[in-house]
């Protein structure tokens, strides 16, 4: 009886480890995803690396060129980080500020991004506002070291310091900010070239793009937004929420946006309805457009006519211009006021971009180096028509898909084999009369214990680990 009962004791356990095999096959385990339409998280990029900023620049952290970071921005905060810049190129360092979703928020409210020398001189600056369209979304802003034979300041090879600062009121939310940041470079030329902007550009409106609507869902942030070619493209969009998406814009290119919100029954009015902003590469705000208010019937908003991407436009005198400064993915946000929700209901609404790029690609200027983002290459453009996202190109990004695929099946391939050697081992050792080995669990083979922990054990959390509370749902939309 003592046999049958340890044999009845092993299938069982069997059972239950088999059970277990299949939980973590099937990743039952995890968490579970959004439903489609719900409102989720920013979505940071998926290869961001944690960073803590520090209060000094003597306890500053290093950011990297081409990586992207995470951190947490207190109320009324100033976080200081180091960067170490070659005389060869133009460097940008960039800050998206995310506060939670519903958190109060004055037109005031902003974040302030500096890059300064060694001796505490502004090398560049920038800012972004919530405006007057005072509700939570995200916002970026960017700082750059620009190289220019005219000028002394900023020019040398060195560290030099980025500065984050929650430029606000007292009476704003005191919940903290998400951040994203992001330090790129770009090769100045091998001669010099001009240095004056373009006198003029065409203005006039382009005839709608043909071809008549698609639909394409919007990211939930730069990491995951969407490529968008020349079209109309609809989408839907619910109060409170964020959409993001990319149009690649190759040099001599002019890039013309409209946005349209869809009709709904009820009466009131909203205004700052619809905000939306666009974004060059290195994540600089070009334009902005948020005066679209919102009476029920539906509504458009578009950017002013910007000129064709031009290297030379970074010598012009406004923003709006100079942002223009080269090729490569321009990213657009659209935000749908809460109000409106409150005023015609929480539900989506129907949203339409229309897409205009105009001219045909020019030769790329002189770079000393390779340009990086500051491009558009046979594989952007398949992505646009694909609707490929940056987290989807990401090499990070692919690797753990892959190491995440091949644990999952690695993992089920070795605790199967664990069980079969636990059956046999303890057949045997019931048959020959033996006794497991000193340190080993009862009925379990020698080594098992340890292997599994290898397998599937649990990692401590890292004490560097990201801030919680901001990151990426595993899907949905909104944040």
């Amino acid at each position: 009886m003592r046999g049958v009962s340890g044999q009845r004791g092993v299938r069982g356990g069997v059972a239950a480890l088999a059970a277990g095999v299949l939980v973590l096959a099937s990743g039952a385990g995890a968490p579970q995803a959004l439903a489609a339409g719900e409102a989720g998280s920013y979505a940071y990029a998926p290869d961001a690396r944690p960073v803590r900023g520090a209060s000094t620049t003597s306890d500053a952290q290093r950011l990297e060129a081409g990586a992207v970071y995470r951190d947490t921005l207190p109320k009324g905060g100033k976080l200081i980080y180091r960067v170490d810049l070659d005389d060869a190129s133009h460097a940008y360092v960039s800050a998206v500020a995310v506060p939670p979703r519903g958190a109060a928020l004055s037109f005031q409210d902003g974040v302030k991004i500096s890059l300064q020398d060694r001796d505490g001189s502004d090398c560049g600056s920038g800012s972004a506002r919530f405006g007057s369209a005072e509700f939570a979304r995200p916002v970026a802003a960017h700082a750059e070291r620009a190289l220019d034979a005219d000028r002394t300041l900023c020019q040398e090879a060195g560290s030099y310091y980025v500065v984050v600062e929650w430029d606000g009121k007292e009476s704003s939310s005191g919940a903290p900010w998400g951040l994203e940041l992001r330090h790129v470079l770009e090769p100045k030329l091998k001669a010099a070239g001009p240095t004056e902007a373009p006198g003029g550009w065409p203005s006039a409106s382009p005839a709608p793009p043909a071809g008549g609507p698609r639909e394409r869902a919007g990211g939930t942030g730069f990491a995951d937004a969407p490529g968008l070619t020349e079209g109309e493209w609809t989408d839907r969009i619910r109060p409170g929420e964020s959409r993001f998406y990319r149009v690649p814009v190759d040099w001599g290119q002019q890039l013309f946006v409209s946005a349209d919100l869809g009709s709904s029954p009820g009466t009131g009015f909203v205004g700052s309805a619809l905000p939306v902003s666009l974004y060059n590469p290195a994540l600089g705000l070009v334009d902005s457009a948020d005066s679209l208010s919102y009476d029920g019937r539906q509504k458009s908003t578009a950017f002013d006519p910007l000129p064709p991407v031009a290297y030379e436009n970074r010598f012009a005198s406004g923003s709006e211009t100079s942002s223009v400064r080269f090729a490569g993915w321009y990213y657009l946000r659209v935000s749908l006021n809460p109000k409106v929700g409150e005023t015609f209901g929480d539900k989506p609404y129907g949203l339409t971009l229309r897409v205009n790029v105009k001219g045909e690609p020019q030769a790329a200027p002189p770079y000393a180096g390779p340009a990086g983002i500051f491009s558009v290459t046979e594989d952007d453009r398949r992505a646009a028509a694909d609707g490929g996202t940056g987290a989807d190109a990401a090499p990070d990004a692919r690797t753990m898909r892959l190491v995440a695929a091949g644990g999952f099946g690695t993992g089920t391939v070795l605790l199967a084999g664990l069980l079969l050697w636990t059956v046999l081992a303890r057949r045997r050792a019931g048959a020959a009369g033996g006794r497991p080995a000193a340190g080993t669990a009862p009925g379990a083979a020698p080594g098992a214990a340890a292997a599994v922990g290898a397998a599937g054990g649990t990692v401590p959390p890292s004490a560097d680990a990201p801030p919680t509370g901001f990151g990426p749902p595993p899907q949905g939309r909104g944040w």
